[in-house]
């Protein structure tokens, strides 16, 4: 079992910069893969980053790329969403979630999920 909480969400204007971070409690002694994903009013869930137990695998959706770095805490058991170059569409709620095994894009395979946090961008 793997609990997780979100933080960093806001109203921020275009352009400007944002860090979500997500605590992780639990299991700590299984690998378990992380990734953010975000569902904006009347739309689907949907992908936008992921990232492997160690760190160094990450994979991100071709809307956020350039502009999005997610990464691990030291200790493994937090992960962080910095998001720079805002825009409007990037208005939703930010979910964390966790899986045990590698990362992925798919919010089907991840077992556990924070309870999110509103991140506006006005224009």
């Amino acid at each position: 079992q793997v609990d997780l909480v979100e933080s960093g969400g806001g109203l921020v204007q275009a352009g400007d910069s944002l860090r979500l971070s997500c605590a992780a409690s639990g299991d700590t002694f299984n690998p378990y893969a992380m990734g953010w994903f975000r569902q904006a009013p009347g739309k689907e869930r949907e992908f936008v980053a992921s990232i492997n137990y160690i760190g160094d695998l990450t994979y991100y959706a071709d809307s956020v790329k350039g502009r999005f770095t997610i990464s691990r805490g030291n200790a493994k058991n937090s992960v962080n969403l910095q998001m720079n170059s805002l825009k409007p569409d990037d208005t939703a709620v930010y979910y964390c979630a966790a899986r045990y095994g590698g990362p992925s894009i798919d919010h089907d395979l991840f077992a556990f999920w924070g309870q999110g946090t509103q991140v506006t961008v006005s224009s």
